[in-house]
């Protein structure tokens, strides 16, 4: 008689992946280009605030732009897990191993979002 080894439906924790590029230090992916330039725009936002702040414009003014620069952050953030569950996938090289990075991207949302 022979055990065979069945996979548990709430796998251990994995240790997340780093990609590093090493070989070619400034080369970045079209992900990552995308999410630089949406955090400099929002960084943009925070400066435009901080004048605002400055300037003594009315409350619900800087209030709205706040607001603005929140949902920004937001919507980086939400693009940045979205890019990373597709590549998860599409990099996976077995139904387990997809199971395991998509849990780990959805304990990153239940964690941070």
């Amino acid at each position: 008689m022979t055990a065979t080894l069945v996979p548990s439906p709430l796998p251990t924790p994995i240790q997340p992946r780093v990609r590093l590029m090493q070989d070619n230090p400034g080369v970045r992916t079209e992900h990552q280009r995308e999410v630089i330039n949406r955090l400099k725009r929002i960084e943009g936002q925070v400066r435009g605030l901080i004048e605002m702040v400055d300037s003594c414009r009315s409350c619900e003014d800087v209030a709205q732009q706040m607001s603005a620069a929140r949902k920004a952050m937001d919507k980086a953030f939400y693009r940045m897990m979205a890019c990373t569950v597709m590549e998860a996938v599409s990099e996976s090289a077995t139904e387990v191993e997809t199971f395991r990075e998509v849990e780990r991207s959805t304990r990153i949302l239940e964690k941070y979002a």
